[in-house]
């Protein structure tokens, strides 16, 4: 038994990596631009007629899981190509495609070694806080400092159920994702207020444990249900 979950998760890591390959070969085949800057993916997603959202999307879907590759140009494009109602659909469809993907993988690779060593976690056992874990991956997902394929990937390891990780990642990345396919062309990063925003939501995630060990009464801990599912 041991032998063939080993052979499935080693079948299914060569399967996403050539499905990542397979992606970047056709990307590059139709012409996508070495730069991603707006600009110039904009204009090659206009030559690429109705295919432009779909590739849009691989591309988003690529760059969720491959980590090193930013989301935000590309969520500024679909913006500044279908508007920003229809790009903030599309970028969104992507990320949460490759945010899937990446929790997936996490999971069957990493998720029961995790899980038998930190089996009294209430982020990391079978019983984990559903409800917090619902609540971090909602903040982190907030920020665009965060990395987008980190999370997906970390979250892949905790308890959090498919359907929960899937809605609290759609909630998250909604409203930066819309707000930079509405910049368009002015896209660009205000650092001194994301590293500020990072930085709370940081101080939060790290004092919250804190207080909830401290008082395991409180209204806030006993709605997380830090003891078990929800």
């Amino acid at each position: 038994m041991r032998h063939t979950q080993w052979v499935f998760r080693f079948s299914f890591l060569i399967f996403v990596g050539l499905l990542m390959a397979a992606i970047w070969l056709v990307l590059r085949q139709l012409g996508m631009p070495a730069s991603l800057a707006p600009d110039a993916l904009s204009q090659w997603l206009s030559q690429q007629d109705g295919l432009g959202m779909v590739l849009l999307m691989l591309l988003m879907v690529l760059a969720v899981v491959i980590g090193p590759i930013p989301t935000l140009p590309i969520s500024a494009t679909a913006g500044l190509v279908y508007g920003t109602a229809m790009g903030t659909a599309v970028a969104v469809a992507g990320a949460l495609a490759g945010a899937i993907i990446a929790f997936y993988l996490a999971r069957i690779l990493g998720r029961e070694l995790v899980r038998r060593k930190l089996d009294q976690n209430p982020v990391f056992s079978a019983r984990g806080s559903q409800r917090f874990l619902f609540v971090a991956v909602l903040l982190t997902r907030l920020i665009p400092l965060f990395s987008f394929a980190l999370i997906s990937y970390a979250a892949g390891v905790t308890a959090i159920s498919l359907w929960r990780y899937a809605l609290a990642t759609t909630l998250g990345m909604l409203p930066m994702t819309f707000v930079f396919a509405g910049l368009g062309h002015t896209f660009e990063f205000n650092p001194v207020l994301t590293v500020i925003a990072a930085a709370v939501i940081l101080v939060v995630m790290s004092t919250l444990p804190l207080y909830l060990s401290r008082r395991p009464q409180s209204r806030l801990a006993r709605w997380l249900q830090l003891d078990g599912q929800v």
